[in-house]
């Protein structure tokens, strides 16, 4: 039975989706997360503890470890985890991505500049230091402009500002952001800088893919139909397939697997993010990892020949790190989306109504609301989490988008006002 190492962190929504999907593929599957080392197996799952840090020691330390697993693959969920399955694929011995190109893909700047050099249509860009004058810095920026950190994921820290002053409070508090204590854990250098890009308009796409020793075969285009303008950029609906004319969809598949082959990207699976407008596509973003949490619900695939019947896309994630042949797996026919709900306003969590009149409206297949009860809710640009997701299949993807908005319709939910702690004395 060959053995498939997964890299993720110990909060990944993910990890019973994939023990499911080993089991269905064959395969066993070893847990490698950043969790104590000094617990005795906390979880009784038999992880490997490692530090996503890349690191001289941390990343000899991991592939130290993961080598007694003798994985016969790697997969990881998460930018962070993705960088080190790089280096343990090359001391390993096994398909990935080069180091530096996962890495590349994972820094804003460098992927930036990156995609430039390969022809790539790019907003126009200046890293700085977060250090540096805000004021001095608006001075000479060119709006609208979008501040956004060089290597946090989810839209976290990328504000919008149409002038002068907004840019001078949006840089204080990107600053502050990146000064937190759970980003400045991480000791990445990238923490201390921020990018300034123009401002680029149009419709935003995801696309969902694998790279198979350089070759791309994309799993799905997502539409997002909610309109992503700033000040931040919360996302909220995926639906796939896309609804946009066929050449389009062809524009965006060729310029990903474009901008993949500008990072250096070669094996594994891929996450995009690019707009599209009458100048072309921006591919803004290909991270070398799927897509992540419980979003990947929303895609189900069948085999065109071999047993009957869906397959996850764990599974398929899976078998494509074992080595198995994943053309033959195409999407469903059915459309489908998920809605990543979003948190309306900062406060403390204490509940929601209507989750069951939610699941009743049609095309519905469940709603996961995954915020814990009594814990602080904070919303983009500082937050990285959202309340819940909807899920919905139907006959297309203009079904699945009403049954996803009538579903987030019945839900209330309860969020009461931070009560700020006073030290007395």
């Amino acid at each position: 039975m060959k053995r498939v190492l997964l890299l993720a962190t110990t909060t990944g929504y993910q990890l019973r989706s994939f023990g499911d999907a080993a089991r269905a593929a064959g395969a066993t599957l070893t847990l490698a997360t950043d969790r104590c080392d000094q617990l005795e197996d906390p979880w009784s799952d038999r992880a490997i503890a490692v530090r996503f840090g890349v690191e001289p020691d941390a990343v000899a330390a991991a592939v130290a470890a993961c080598a007694r697993a003798r994985p016969d693959g790697v997969v990881a969920v998460g930018d962070r985890p993705a960088v080190l399955a790089a280096h343990l694929t090359a001391a390993l011995g096994l398909e990935g991505n080069p180091a530096a190109a996962a890495t590349r893909s994972r820094n804003k700047l460098q992927a930036r500049e990156a995609l430039r050099s390969a022809g790539l249509p790019t907003p126009e860009f200046e890293a700085v230091s977060l250090h540096d004058d805000p004021v001095r810095l608006a001075g000479h920026a060119a709006f609208p402009a979008v501040l956004k950190p060089l290597a946090l994921s989810g839209s976290r820290g990328v504000i919008r500002v149409n002038d002068a002053a907004e840019f001078i409070e949006a840089f204080g508090r990107l600053r502050t952001l990146m000064m937190s204590p759970d980003i400045r854990i991480e000791r990445d250098a990238a923490h201390d800088a921020a990018l300034i890009e123009s401002f680029v308009a149009g419709d935003e796409f995801a696309v969902e893919g694998a790279l198979t020793r350089g070759d791309f075969q994309p799993f799905a285009i997502f539409d997002k139909p909610d309109p992503l303008e700033g000040p931040f950029f919360e996302e909220s609906i995926y639906l796939t397939p896309s609804r946009q004319p066929a050449p389009v969809q062809e524009a965006i598949v060729s310029a990903v697997a474009r901008a993949a082959r500008a990072l250096g990207l070669r094996h594994g699976p891929i996450h995009a993010e690019c707009r599209v407008n009458a100048s072309g596509v921006y591919v803004l973003e290909v991270a070398a990892r799927p897509i992540g949490g419980l979003c990947a619900r929303a895609l189900r695939f069948e085999r065109e020949s071999g047993p009957a019947g869906l397959v996850s896309f764990e599974e398929v994630l899976l078998r494509h790190a074992l080595g198995e042949d994943v053309r033959p797996y195409r999407r469903e026919p059915a459309a489908s989306g998920v809605m990543m709900i979003p948190i309306p306003q900062r406060g403390v969590f204490r509940g929601v109504d209507g989750v069951e009149a939610a699941r009743r409206v049609a095309n519905v297949d469940d709603v996961r609301i995954t915020a814990k009860v009594d814990t602080l809710l904070v919303p983009l640009p500082e937050g990285h989490s959202y309340l819940g997701f909807i899920f919905a299949h139907g006959g297309d993807a203009t079904a699945v988008e009403r049954a996803l908005r009538e579903a987030h319709a019945q839900l209330r939910f309860l969020i009461e006002r931070e009560v700020p702690f006073v030290q007395s004395g």
